[in-house]
């Protein structure tokens, strides 16, 4: 008998910093967590390695291991928490919700107060390094949710743009995935690129295609016809002719 395609089913996912809710839907019992994790970087705006999953009790759920492993049934609730040390729950909170001036005491900028225990213990270059990821995380988080002015008051305090995600990730791939086109316009005008590559070859402008944002493809491509021809507007026909010509595999 040919086997039967593993049945697909819908579970929700909440964020504990900040109470969010994400729908999960198209799971499978094989699904392991590692593989939602990389998903969940894109659909939550969370960091793969900020990631602790738990479902029904405070017990992180191994990577390795799958939906069934873990007795995850339809409908059932999954629970993403930040890794505790070092303040990080309270900086992804205060990112999500665009709370520029709280997280600016966080450490995120070399300007503001802003320290933690374990910050305490760095020499000058470390301290620069930690400021540096927190600021991206920050940028990150912040693009994800449209919070142009926090994203911009990082930009100013010069939060690197181009820093990624072990999987490659910017700021840039995480806004066009939730379709947040003034941010997009943002990090454009600062110098991202929408043809970087995550560590699977995805740019921000095919990433924006799979996911269906059909805005913010547009608003990446008509950026790059501007930067090609300053002054005017590019036509739609213009357009229309550069997003054919993407549409292939992006490198």
């Amino acid at each position: 008998m040919p086997l039967r395609p593993l049945r697909t089913f819908s579970v929700q996912l909440r964020l504990a910093e900040t109470n969010e809710i994400f729908s999960l839907p198209r799971c499978q019992n094989d699904l392991t967590l590692k593989k939602l994790k990389s998903h969940l970087e894109l659909l939550t705006g969370i960091p793969l390695h900020f990631q602790r999953l738990q479902y029904l009790d405070e017990v992180d759920l191994p990577d390795e291991s799958t939906f069934k492993d873990n007795d995850i049934v339809p409908g059932g609730t999954i629970t993403m928490r930040i890794w505790r040390q070092d303040g990080w729950g309270h900086l992804v909170a205060a990112a999500a919700k665009g709370e520029t001036m709280k997280l600016a005491h966080l450490g995120v900028t070399e300007d503001f107060a802003g320290t933690t225990p374990h910050a305490e213990l760095l020499g000058p270059e470390q301290k620069k390094e930690w400021v540096a990821h927190r600021a991206f995380v920050a940028l990150f988080v912040a693009s994800h949710r449209g919070h142009v002015e926090t994203a911009k008051f990082l930009l100013r305090h010069g939060v690197d743009l181009h820093s990624k995600t072990p999987l490659g990730r910017t700021a840039l791939h995480v806004a066009a995935v939730a379709g947040q086109c003034d941010c997009i316009e943002l990090l454009l005008s600062y110098g991202a690129r929408a043809l970087g590559p995550d560590s699977e070859g995805q740019t921000a402008v095919s990433l924006a295609r799979l996911w269906g944002q059909e805005q913010s493809e547009r608003t990446m491509v008509r950026f790059q016809c501007r930067k090609r021809s300053p002054g005017a507007g590019p036509p739609a026909s213009a357009v229309n002719r550069a997003l054919q010509q993407t549409s292939g595999p992006m490198s």
